[in-house]
């Protein structure tokens, strides 16, 4: 066992990185990626959604889904590390039958929807400034997405090393916003209102109304599989990754019932229910306008600094896969005179920018519709056939109770897939298919499966 422990702590052969994230740094790092302006634009929804307090519901099952998932990502993270994510775990589970369909796949709906969760950020944004300029109509709200867009395209379409600065600014911001909501609300907190059930409220529309609850909870949790990116710098990723992840979304239930709970003590729910700056609202009610105003600053801020990091970071994700030659070539370009991959940046660009003429919780519902097809679903997958094809391959981590985890997951995704909207089942799948076109045209020019014998490379088996 400290052979093991040893060996999991030296350099990741052939990558350069060092294994020095540690259990506490993981867990920051992830929670550093759930965080965001998610939960500000959220509680008003998780509540008109459930019709009430239970809301708070929505936020302890999808934590258990985020637990559950989160060891499918452990298992496959820690097996196989490094670079790539999904469109990897689904290249060596898939290679067998299908070729690189299911990766081309992953990446053509990572086009989708990373722009689509920048873009609900880019809404956030401008719910906000309604707390300045409440007479916004329709066309002005788009215009000032559609601007906010470009801004944020244009300050990457250069060469940025590093986001380090960024992150622990929003990381900040973020906790001060936290700190400070829940501070103005158990200031002036009424338990009468804070569970002020409705009647019926766990009656027969329960679980219909937990369904689509439960599609928002889950978009708070987002980001919980960081670490299962950085397999080849975490420090004995076997108890690094799963505890890193367990502990991050536990940590973030948490903060998201007492922000709900403060929230909820304030002003009554149905208020909550129609509002569109609800953190800015318990702060004015407590502490006054200008207070609510530094507030609604921050939190402006958090959305438009969490989109900036976001977009960042996913367009280089079709560039790798390219270059990788899993995805359409155009994607692996890099610009001329700043080397960075242009294509997607502009590409996700123009998804994002679309994205803002949606309903916010539109665009949430189809992001995770699309995800759990391509990506949640397949993955579960993609770790039992790796079992059986694969048994020889090093698992530093092995899902606890397995398969219990996998089926508490593939459950909780039907669920929520189940529970989204018709509009976003349909473009969703719309995207699926032309995805599905484009790949055939894809292996037919680069002679690939099914116009060709698979390819089958097992990269991770028998690797140290």
């Amino acid at each position: 066992m400290d052979m093991q422990a040893s060996e999991t702590n030296r350099s990741a052969p052939g990558t350069g990185f060092h294994r020095s994230i540690g259990l506490f740094a993981g867990t920051a790092i992830n929670m550093t990626q759930m965080c965001g302006i998610g939960p500000f634009i959220t509680i008003p929804i998780m509540v008109a959604t459930m019709g009430g307090p239970q809301a708070i519901i929505g936020w302890i099952v999808g934590a258990i889904l985020a637990v559950a998932d989160g060891m499918v990502w452990a298992e496959l993270g820690a097996a196989m590390p490094g670079a790539g994510g999904t469109y990897v775990y689904l290249r060596e589970a898939f290679q067998y039958r299908t070729g690189k369909l299911m990766p081309f796949l992953f990446i053509w709906t990572v086009l989708l929807t990373i722009p689509l969760i920048m873009s609900t950020g880019i809404i956030g944004m401008v719910e906000y400034l309604g707390f300045f300029f409440p007479h916004l109509g329709w066309c002005s709200e788009r215009l000032i997405g559609l601007a906010a867009t470009a801004l944020v395209v244009m300050l990457l379409y250069r060469r940025i090393e590093s986001i380090r600065a960024i992150t622990i600014a929003l990381w900040v911001i973020m906790l001060l916003s936290v700190a400070g909501v829940s501070a103005a609300g158990f200031r002036d907190f009424h338990p009468e209102l804070a569970f002020d059930f409705p009647a019926g409220a766990f009656g027969g529309h329960f679980f219909v109304g937990l369904g689509a609850g439960l599609i928002i909870g889950v978009y708070d949790y987002l980001g919980y599989n960081t670490t299962a990116y950085m397999g080849d710098e975490l420090r004995d990723p076997g108890r690094t990754m799963p505890g890193s992840i367990i502990i991050s979304v536990i940590a973030m239930m948490f903060v998201y019932l007492v922000l709900n709970i403060s929230v909820m003590g304030v002003v009554p729910w149905q208020e909550v229910a129609t509002s569109k700056s609800i953190a800015s609202l318990v702060v004015e009610h407590s502490w006054g306008h200008f207070a609510a105003a530094i507030m609604t600053v921050l939190i402006i801020v958090t959305a438009f600094a969490s989109v900036f990091a976001g977009l960042l970071g996913g367009s280089r994700v079709p560039y790798q896969a390219a270059h990788d030659k899993v995805f359409l070539s155009a994607f692996g370009r890099l610009h001329a005179k700043h080397g960075f991959p242009h294509v997607a940046l502009l590409v996700m660009g123009v998804v994002m920018a679309a994205g803002t003429f949606f309903d916010l919780t539109q665009v949430i519902n189809m992001l995770l519709a699309a995800t759990i097809i391509v990506q949640s679903a397949a993955q579960i997958i993609a770790l039992v056939v790796l079992r059986k094809r694969q048994p020889g391959l090093r698992r530093p981590y092995r899902q606890w109770l397995y398969p219990l985890p996998c089926v508490i997951a593939m459950i909780g995704w039907i669920y929520v897939y189940v529970s989204a909207s018709t509009l976003s089942l349909v473009l969703s799948g719309v995207w699926i298919v032309a995805g599905l076109v484009v790949f055939l045209a894809w292996a037919r020019v680069n002679r690939s499966w099914p116009f060709a014998p698979v390819e089958i490379r097992e990269a991770y088996l028998g690797s140290d």
